[in-house]
């Protein structure tokens, strides 16, 4: 199977990959003119042939147009900071899993010393979700935002449905509380084109912060007795969301 390579921008018949992407597949891959490959600018699927390879350019040569698959769910995941090595892994997951939008949560329960220092990290955040994507031959990485407190991410959500008029079938938040519904009895019957679905930290959500969910239309949900690790209920959470959705 070919590799798939993120472009900025497809110029006429050509196609350029720079900085480190270029150097990866220049000295790591050790491509050679005359390889195919797969490139996306997000929208646009092309199949390309490498022309010149330099140690920070890689230029190619687009051959012919590819089906370009958008995936049917567009996810956003509100996700609270944990420890980094699993809140990396989570990234990756749910790239997998195709979510094409990521909120950090910074919890009133996630570490402090971890919030503070997400902002350092996102560039290295956007660097996991593009090789990830990649890797799992998305058509396009999913978008990083900036840290927020759960409420005015809940808010934001809600804000966003109004404002494009979209009402979207759910507004999930995972829940630990013993009379949550299970998550897929929640989705069942369900087939929506966008969603949301908050995950908090390891020590749960406060009163303050089920409040404002509810406040902003999330209805909670849960993924069984068994209390799991954040990055766990992420890829059951997405795993389940994609199997009843179907997508």
């Amino acid at each position: 199977m070919r590799r798939r390579f993120f472009v900025e921008r497809l110029e006429g018949r050509a196609a350029f990959l720079s900085g480190e992407a270029a150097h990866h597949l220049a000295r790591v891959l050790r491509a050679e003119p005359g390889q195919l490959y797969e490139l996306s600018d997000g929208e646009n699927l092309w199949l390309a042939r490498t022309a010149r390879v330099g140690r920070d350019l890689v230029e190619f040569t687009l051959v012919e147009a590819l089906p370009a698959r958008a995936p049917r769910l567009a996810l956003t995941l509100l996700l609270a900071v944990v420890k980094f090595e699993r809140f990396e892994w989570a990234l990756e997951k749910a790239t997998e899993l195709g979510v094409a939008k990521i909120v950090p949560l910074a919890a009133a329960r996630s570490e402090k010393a971890l919030v503070a220092a997400a902002a350092k990290r996102a560039a290295r955040w956007r660097k996991i979700l593009l090789e990830a994507a990649q890797q799992s031959r998305r058509l396009r990485p999913p978008t990083l935002l900036a840290a927020a407190r759960p409420r005015e991410a809940f808010q934001s959500v809600r804000s966003q449905m109004v404002v494009s008029g979209v009402e979207a079938p759910f507004q999930l938040l995972l829940s630990e509380r013993a009379d949550a519904p299970a998550l897929r009895a929640v989705l069942e019957g369900k087939s929506p084109r966008s969603g949301c679905v908050a995950i908090g930290p390891e020590g749960g959500w406060t009163d303050d912060e089920l409040a404002a969910a509810r406040t902003a239309g999330f209805a909670e949900a849960s993924l069984g007795v068994h209390i799991l690790r954040t990055e766990t209920a992420v890829l059951a959470a997405l795993a389940v969301l994609n199997y009843a959705l179907g997508d």
